[in-house]
C-alpha cells in the first residue's frame, strides 16, 4: 500500500520544493521508509513505500524504465509469474512487480492493463508524448485520485495533497453529499467538486487540454459455465476461493484476518489455515481479530469464532464493541477528515484495534466485504426468474416460482409480480410505500439528486445480457462504491485485502447458473456445498448473521434533545441539504418510538459533523495551507446551480 503524489504543470513551471516538502510531510504518516521523488521539466512526483511483499523491499520508485517512462505502482500483481514467462528476455526471475508491469506496459501500453490481475494502482508519465496515464484495478480497492484543469493535473493516493495544496477555489460535490446520504457515493466522485477518482476498471488519460477515461474491462456476459454434475461446480468454487485467499497471503510480515463468526470471515480464516498446513502459504502467519458485544441480544458472535479459535488451536485478538457506547457524535479535536463518516481517534474500539495492528506489525489485513453479496446470500429467487421471464421458460418458471413460494409462504403471484416489476422504472410512491421515508432531506435537493439518493438503482432490461447478469453488475457496482468511500489507514498503516473480491472468482460466480448459488430453503448454496468439511457445520448452517444493533439506537434516543439543540439551524439546512422542521420532527418521531429510516438519519448526523469540521477547519485555518480558503468563496453566497452539480462552501451560509 505505497502512495503517491504528482504535479505536472503544462507550461514548465517548476512545482516549488516547499510544497514536495509539505507533500512529504503529509503522506509520511501511509509509509514506511524512506520517500523518493523524480523530477523534470514542469513534473513532480512523489513516492512513499509501504513494503508487503518479500519483492517489493527491492523496488525503486517512482521507477524510470529504459525508454524513459516513468511508472508508479502501488499494488499486488497476483499473475506475476505468467508476465515472467511472457517477458524472460526483459525480466529476471526474482523482479519486483513495478518491472514487470513496467515492461508490459512498454511491450503493449494500456492494452496489457486488462490483464493486470490483483489490487493495484498505477501511475504513467511520458516525457516523450507528454502525457499521463493514471489506472485503477477493476474493483477499485487501491484509491488515485486526480485534479485537472488547463494549467496542471495533480494526483495522489489520499485526497489530503490534493486538498491541501489546491491552487484554485474548491466546492462540495452535491452528488457525492446525496450518495453518501443514501448508501455509498459513485465510485468517480469525490466530496470536492473539481476532484475526481480514478473509475475502477478504468484508465484515464490526461495531456494538455484533454481527458479521456476510458474503460479496459468489463466482466464479459457472453461467458457461462456449464457442468454435469454439482460436485463440478463445487470443486471449481474450492479452487478459485482457495487461490483467492493464498493470493492474499503475499506478505513478509504476519498477516491478521477480521473473524467476526459470520461465514464469510471464517471460511477466509480456515481456507487460509488449510493453505499454511500444505506449506504454500507466503507469509511467516495468520493471526486474527474479533469483535463482539454481549449487551447486544441479537448479536452473539463469540461462539461461532471461538469454534474456529478452537479448531485452529489458538485465540486472537477480542475488542469488545460496549466500549463505543458512551462516544460522542461531535469530533472535539483538531484532526481534518477528507471525507465524511470517517473519525479520526477518540473511538475506544478504534484505538484498541490500532493496538493490535501494532503488535506484530502486521501490514496486510484481510475483510470478508462482499461475501455476502457476491456468493447468494440474500435468499431471493427475483434474478432466476427474471431470467426465466426473459428467456420464456415457461415450464421451468412454474414449477421454479412454486418451489420458491412453498419455502417463503408467499401466494405465488406475489413472487411472479415482483420479478415482472424489477423489468419496470421504479414509481417513487409505490416502491417505498412500505418502508419508511428520509422527509427531512430537502425537496429541492431530492428532485436535482434523486438516482444518488435512491441508491442508483435501475431496473432489468429484458433484451441484452440475462437479468441475473444485471444484478451481478449492479451488485458489483455497489461494491466498488462501498470500497471507494474507505480511506487509507495510517498511524499504523496497513492494507486491506478482500478475498471476495477477486476477479477470477467473481467471473465464476457471474458464469454460473443462478441456482447454484442459491435454491429454495438454501441460500448461498454453492458455497456451503463447496466448503463442506472445510468450515464448521455450525458456522455453514447457520442464519443469516444480520441484525439491527440496539446500540446506536439506545444512544440516540438517549441524546436526541441534546443533538437538536445543537444541530439546529444544521449546516445541512442552509446548505439546502435538510430541511430543518422535517428534521426535528425525525428526532422528535425517533425519540417517541415511531420508525425511522435509522440509517439515513445516522448519516445525516455523521454529515452534519463532517461539515461544521470542515467549516471549523477553514475559518481557524488548520488544513495547513494559506489556500484553504478556496473551499469556499465570499462572493457566492446561494447555492450553485452550475453544471458542476456542486455548493459553494460559504462561512456565511453555515
Amino acid at each position: 500500500m505505497s502512495v503517491q503524489f504528482g504535479r505536472w504543470n503544462f507550461g514548465g513551471r517548476p512545482v516549488p520544493p516547499e510544497e514536495i516538502e509539505a507533500v512529504q510531510r503529509m503522506m509520511a504518516g501511509y509509509g514506511a521508509g524512506a520517500g523518493r521523488t523524480f523530477g523534470d521539466l514542469g513534473i513532480s512526483i512523489v513516492h512513499q513505500p509501504f513494503c508487503t511483499s518479500r519483492d517489493s523491499h527491492r523496488e525503486v520508485q517512482p521507477y524510470v524504465a529504459s525508454s524513459g517512462k516513468v511508472f508508479v505502482w502501488d499494488g499486488r500483481l497476483d499473475n506475476r509469474a505468467t508476465y515472467l514467462e511472457l517477458l524472460t528476455d526483459r525480466l529476471a526471475p526474482n523482479s519486483p512487480d513495478v518491472s514487470i508491469v513496467a515492461a508490459a506496459y512498454e511491450r503493449w501500453g494500456t492494452g496489457c492493463l486488462a490483464q493486470l490481475v490483483g489490487d493495484w494502482a498505477l501511475s504513467v508519465w511520458d516525457p516523450k508524448e507528454r502525457f499521463l496515464i493514471l489506472a485503477k484495478d477493476p474493483i477499485g480497492v487501491r484509491p488515485l485520485f486526480y485534479a485537472f484543469d488547463a494549467d496542471q493535473t495533480t494526483w495522489s493516493s489520499v485526497l489530503d495533497p490534493l486538498i491541501f495544496c489546491s491552487t484554485r477555489s474548491l466546492s462540495l460535490e452535491e452528488e457525492y453529499l446525496a450518495g453518501y446520504l443514501s448508501s455509498f457515493p459513485a465510485a468517480h466522485l469525490t466530496p470536492y467538486a473539481g476532484i475526481r477518482s480514478v473509475p475502477p476498471s478504468s484508465f484515464v488519460r490526461l495531456r494538455p487540454g484533454n481527458e479521456i477515461v476510458a474503460k479496459y474491462w468489463n466482466p464479459n456476459p457472453e461467458k457461462t459455465i456449464r457442468y454435469q454434475t454439482d460436485h463440478e461446480y463445487e470443486e471449481h468454487f474450492r479452487l478459485l476461493f482457495r487461490e483467492s485467499v493464498r493470493r492474499r497471503l503475499r506478505s513478509s510480515t504476519p498477516v491478521l484476518a477480521e473473524l467476526s463468526g459470520g461465514i464469510d470471515s471464517c471460511s477466509i480464516v480456515c481456507v487460509a489455515d488449510r493453505i499454511f498446513a500444505e506449506g504454500i502459504a507466503d507469509c511467516p502467519s495468520l493471526d486474527t481479530l474479533s469483535y463482539f458485544d454481549d449487551a447486544e441480544p441479537n448479536w452473539n458472535e463469540k461462539p461461532y469464532f471461538t469454534m474456529v479459535e478452537q479448531l485452529r488451536g489458538r485465540s486472537g485478538y477480542h475488542i469488545d464493541l460496549a466500549c463505543d457506547r458512551d462516544v460522542s457524535l461531535e469530533i472535539d479535536d483538531d484532526s481534518f477528515q477528507p471525507i465524511p463518516g470517517k473519525r479520526v481517534g477518540s473511538i475506544p474500539s478504534a484505538e484498541h484495534r490500532a493496538r493490535c495492528i501494532r503488535t506484530k506489525g502486521y501490514r496486510v489485513v484481510l475483510s470478508g466485504i462482499g461475501g455476502d453479496e457476491v456468493t447468494g446470500g440474500v435468499p431471493t429467487p427475483i434474478p432466476e426468474i427474471a431470467n426465466l421471464l426473459a428467456r420464456p421458460q415457461l415450464r421451468r418458471l412454474c414449477s421454479t416460482v412454486k418451489a420458491w413460494a412453498l419455502v417463503q409462504r408467499k401466494p405465488w403471484f406475489h413472487i411472479l409480480a415482483e420479478a415482472i416489476a424489477r423489468f419496470f422504472p421504479r414509481i417513487e410512491g409505490n416502491a417505498s410505500s412500505t418502508r419508511p421515508r428520509a422527509d427531512w432531506i430537502s425537496a429541492d435537493f431530492l428532485r436535482r439528486h434523486r438516482r444518488a439518493l435512491h441508491g442508483y438503482d435501475s431496473r432489468l432490461k429484458i433484451f441484452g445480457p440475462l437479468p441475473s447478469f444485471q444484478e451481478n453488475l449492479a451488485t458489483l457496482d455497489a461494491l466498488r462504491r462501498q470500497i471507494s468511500c474507505d480511506s487509507l489507514p495510517s498511524n499504523p498503516a496497513y492494507e486491506k485485502r478482500y478475498p471476495y473480491l477477486d476477479r477470477d472468482f467473481l467471473e465464476f460466480l457471474f458464469a454460473v447458473p443462478r441456482e447454484q448459488l442459491v435454491r429454495p430453503g438454501m441460500r448461498r448454496s454453492l458455497m456451503r456445498r463447496a466448503l463442506a468439511g472445510l468450515v464448521p457445520d455450525e458456522i455453514l448452517n447457520r442464519k443469516r448473521k444480520a441484525f439491527v444493533a440496539r446500540a446506536p439506537h439506545l444512544a440516540l434516543l438517549e441524546n436526541w434533545h441534546t443533538i437538536a439543540a445543537n444541530r439546529i439551524p444544521t449546516a445541512g439546512g442552509r446548505l439546502g441539504i435538510v430541511n430543518d422542521s422535517a428534521f426535528t420532527n425525525a428526532i422528535e418521531s425517533a425519540r417517541e418510538g415511531r420508525e425511522i429510516p435509522i440509517v439515513t438519519l445516522m448519516r445525516t448526523l455523521e454529515l452534519e459533523t463532517w461539515l461544521r469540521s470542515l467549516l471549523r477547519a477553514v475559518s481557524t485555518n488548520r488544513m495547513g495551507s494559506a489556500r484553504t480558503g478556496h473551499l469556499y468563496d465570499r462572493e457566492q453566497r446561494s447555492v450553485s446551480t452550475r453544471a458542476t452539480k456542486s455548493i459553494d462552501f460559504s462561512a456565511e451560509k453555515i
